[in-house]
């Protein structure tokens, strides 16, 4: 599922709403700085979706997006509001959803945590993508009761298998334990554990521990490092891993991969549109440039994507922060073109020996 390098790479911008548009150029940016350092080409196209693509093309989800994506070699997302976005997923069946939660030494008095708690904190929360609730029959109707809204859950067992091989291969190239998040004392019917436990057979090292996800969800601020690799369905995986914003001290950090069976992939941070910061140039582009350095790996280019962490890295501990990561007087608060540039001058730097993983 991993791309070979190539001298060339295509990707589709598609900005949308919010501060998308804002961290996805910042991300841009610095990627093609990496791409220059390290000695390949990235071209980029354009698309629309959400709101602007309603606007301006008069539907959410244009076949002219569509028809880019087709030959591109990665997607790199912004946020939207609604609409576009499940299609997007659903069309080109971008069902494994990765979402690394990891902390930074210099930022571990970010969390809302004890730093303790987070130290060295290194988990991965999978998460199925195209099914489930959000994807099931929906809509409003009106019986002798009044007015309802009804969503339905629906997952097909080979949905949960192939995601759950996904996460058992995740787990067996880590430490070795996977947790599913389940509800299985109220949705009997959806029987995760049972499936991914069936698939676990072909993983020795690998061992599975189902874990109800309120339970989950505590067990997730209580003690975190307990945690490996994190399964759970669609709207399970969305809220859990919001829960990592508040571990690592934001969720303008968090980066995620969408990626479907042949490895091509949507790559996006995990906030939204964030109109309450939107053009006022202080969003924090880290999300998506992590999310961009999972598109990196994924294509194989391991060098390019270990340059961007390391001078991410060296930033934040020369105290430098955007203000949703700003806590201590002495450190630095800067704006989002003042930390891209930042960025770019430690991009330069000469490439330490030892890799980050992802």
């Amino acid at each position: 599922m991993v791309s070979s390098n190539k001298s060339s790479y295509g990707i589709v911008a598609i900005p949308g709403e919010g501060i998308g548009p804002e961290v996805v150029e910042a991300s841009l940016t610095i990627l093609q700085q990496v791409a220059n350092l390290e000695g390949f080409a990235l071209t980029v196209d354009y698309g629309l979706l959400g709101g602007v693509a309603l606007e301006q093309l008069g539907t959410a989800f244009p076949p002219e997006t569509i028809n880019l994506c087709q030959n591109a070699d990665g997607i790199v997302f912004g946020a939207v509001n609604q609409g576009g976005l499940l299609e997007l997923r659903q069309h080109f069946d971008f069902f494994i959803n990765l979402r690394p939660i990891r902390t930074d030494q210099s930022l571990l008095h970010t969390s809302s945590l004890r730093p303790e708690k987070v130290q060295d904190l290194d988990l991965l929360i999978v998460r199925e993508l195209v099914s489930g609730l959000y994807f099931g029959a929906a809509g409003r109707g009106t019986d002798e009761k009044g007015e309802y809204g009804y969503h339905t859950k629906h997952y097909y067992d080979r949905e949960i298998r192939r995601i759950a091989r996904v996460a058992l291969e995740k787990a067996q190239h880590r430490r070795g334990l996977l947790t599913v998040a389940h509800k299985e004392n109220a949705l009997p019917h959806i029987p995760w554990t049972k499936l991914v436990q069936e698939e676990a057979v072909n993983y020795d090292n690998v061992t599975v521990s189902p874990m109800l996800v309120d339970n989950l969800a505590m067990q997730l601020v209580l003690n975190p490092q307990q945690f490996d690799v994190i399964l759970a369905g669609n709207m399970f995986g969305d809220i859990l891993s919001d829960i990592g914003g508040a571990l690592v001290g934001s969720l303008g950090l968090l980066g995620s991969a969408s990626l479907n069976e042949q490895g091509f992939g949507l790559y996006e941070a995990i906030h939204g549109t964030a109109p309450d910061i939107a053009g006022k140039g202080i969003a924090n582009p880290l999300g998506t440039l992590n999310a961009c350095v999972l598109m990196l790996q994924q294509w194989g280019e391991n060098k390019a994507a270990q340059r961007i962490l390391k001078a991410q890295q060296r930033l934040l501990e020369k105290g430098y922060r955007t203000p949703d990561l700003h806590r201590k007087q002495e450190e630095i608060k800067v704006n989002t073109a003042t930390f891209v540039d930042l960025l770019l001058e430690e991009l330069s730097l000469e490439q330490p020996a030892k890799l980050l993983g992802v």
